[in-house]
């Protein structure tokens, strides 16, 4: 069986779709939750449905060799960030080469980079008067949502759309399509 780690930093919705998705699928199982939020969601999430989930600070991210040995002892398949905020580090990029892939709420390579993410792209998609938005799955590498892309998909925006509408028709394009993705990486 594939094994996935996947790095969430908030709610961790996106983490418990790809968790359920492949308890059914049997492809693969997520082995691990790591996360640098002590208080997000994805703890709870994890909790429930029996994965683990280790809390690390910018110092294991940044400073030492704490993650990187981590995950060379776990051996994953694929990591997958899934809302996790921090910049991924070049040493981890560097020792699993298209290993590492990121879902985007928007159309890189549109409303990407440091500060993108969540209600600030769809509030910044809304102000521009974009006639249409969705997500991106792409490779990780040393830049903010700069990888190589591996998925897009869009969805229309109507006039009446409104940042909170406009997010929840991501969030139903990320739900059905990052399980999938990330099954055809495997």
């Amino acid at each position: 069986m594939k094994k996935l780690i996947i790095f969430a930093s908030g709610n961790g919705s996106n983490a418990e779709r790809i968790i359920t998705y492949f308890k059914e699928n049997k492809l693969a199982e997520v082995s691990l939750i790591l996360t640098n939020n002590p208080q997000a969601g994805v703890i709870s999430r994890a909790k429930r449905l029996g994965v683990p989930c280790r809390i690390f600070d910018k110092k294991d991210l940044y400073e030492s060799n704490y993650l990187l040995e981590l995950l060379k002892r776990e051996q994953p398949d694929l990591i997958v960030l899934a809302g996790f905020l921090w910049k991924f580090p070049t040493n981890l990029i560097e020792n699993f080469p298209h290993k590492i892939v990121n879902i985007h709420p928007s159309l890189l390579p549109k409303y990407g980079g440091k500060g993108m993410y969540g209600m600030h792209v769809h509030h910044e998609v809304i102000k521009h008067g974009e006639k249409e938005s969705g997500i991106t799955i792409h490779y990780v590498n040393e830049h903010y949502d700069q990888g190589a892309i591996i998925y897009q998909e869009r969805v229309a925006i109507t006039p009446e759309d409104t940042p909170e509408s406009l997010a929840e028709k991501v969030h139903t394009l990320e739900y059905q399509a990052f399980p999938l993705i990330i099954k055809q990486l495997l």
